[in-house]
């Protein structure tokens, strides 16, 4: 439950995007209201995007000034809108005086997916990944997570949803564990979004303590990034390997999808030449994954400023697949998307700050 105070002064307000359903119950049982009040909010929050407390017409007007006198609904400032040639859309959004984070809109022909950002930077250090060279700076709220679905849904036309929402932007979900929860049931929340458990993935380099707690709360699907077969390249590729090594990492991913194995776990697998992608490599992932549940994501390597990698070859990475599959793993290609605006796979946060703080008033003014 994710669940506030209720402010003593109107200079804390509660923002009421950073409480799911449990936490909007308990916040109005603390002003004397019933607990149904919180479906009528957050329909009016994330369903009609209405910031406005006094627009909420079934609530009656000594209500609407008791909320607007302790709460607000304050999402994340957007300051740029980029769109890709191939349809990608980019939203650059302030969260605080100094920070900002970046969320990808990829279209696709049936469905509309949301890549979502969970911290401001990165403490993971993958040696392939833009957003590492960043660093960490902190958490971000539920109001900040959910306020990228909120954004996002909002600018797009009336006819146009987004189906499918993915924690794959910025940062280590499960390394803010309490705030993501919180946005995922909202996510699903009916009242909400409405967004169904497998149209909701999490994407985690592997804290397995958290990992094993997320399934005590949640089964929302699960994607891990593998990115190589052994322990021993898989150190320098994702260092948290050496605090929770593969052989941890496999047994908390058959916990999570149980003992009936009728969901998998998708193992991201980014493409880097003369690194991960050898014909040994291939093979060694069969066995790796011979007895777990999981299709495989092959990711070609999207480069970005001194970066030390090159992506796989367009047929060695056809060659890695075909090794995969005639092994019988699902194995799927990720196709490269949005890379003229830097909102391709591991490449957010890369030159966002300067471009951003110069441009953001031109790109809004359109």
């Amino acid at each position: 439950m994710n669940s506030a105070p209720i402010p003593a002064d109107t200079e804390t307000r509660v923002n009421l995007l950073d409480l799911d359903r449990e936490g909007m119950e308990a916040f109005f049982v603390r002003l004397g209201e019933k607990p149904f009040r919180a479906s009528q909010l957050l329909q009016w929050i994330h369903q009609r995007g209405v910031t406005d407390i006094g627009l909420m017409t079934n609530l009656s007007k000594t209500l609407r000034s008791r909320l607007e006198a302790v709460s607000e609904i304050r999402p994340p400032e957007l300051v740029l809108e980029q769109r890709s040639a191939d349809g990608t859309r980019k939203w650059v959004l302030q969260v605080d005086a100094v920070n900002r984070v970046e969320t990808v809109l990829i279209p696709e022909e049936g469905r509309n997916t949301l890549c979502v950002s969970s911290q401001v930077g990165c403490s993971l250090e993958c040696s392939f990944c833009s957003t590492a060279r960043q660093g960490f700076n902190r958490n971000l709220t539920t109001a900040e997570i959910i306020g990228q679905l909120w954004v996002a849904q909002h600018r797009l036309d009336e006819e146009q949803r987004i189906s499918n929402v993915v924690l794959m932007g910025m940062g280590e979900p499960l390394l803010n564990f309490g705030n993501v929860v919180a946005a995922t049931r909202l996510m699903m929340d009916d009242f909400a979004y409405g967004l169904s458990k497998r149209r909701v993935t999490l994407s985690t380099s592997g804290i397995v303590p958290a990992l094993d707690r997320l399934a005590e709360v949640s089964d929302i699907s699960l994607a891990v990034s593998l990115h190589a077969p052994d322990d021993t390249l898989r150190n320098e590729l994702v260092p948290i390997n050496r605090k929770y090594p593969i052989r941890e990492l496999l047994a908390a991913c058959k916990r999570y999808v149980g003992t009936e194995n009728r969901r998998k776990v998708t193992f991201e697998y980014v493409m880097l030449d003369g690194v991960n992608d050898r014909p040994e490599h291939a093979r060694a992932l069969v066995r790796l994954l011979s007895h777990v549940p999981s299709k495989v994501n092959l990711i070609p390597f999207n480069p970005f400023p001194n970066s030390a990698y090159r992506c796989s070859h367009p047929e060695t990475i056809a060659r890695f697949a075909q090794t995969l599959q005639d092994a019988g793993l699902i194995t799927t290609t990720r196709k490269t998307r949005g890379r003229d605006i830097d909102a391709a796979c591991g490449q957010l946060v890369g030159k966002v700050n300067d471009r951003s703080r110069r441009q953001f008033r031109l790109h809004l003014a359109h």
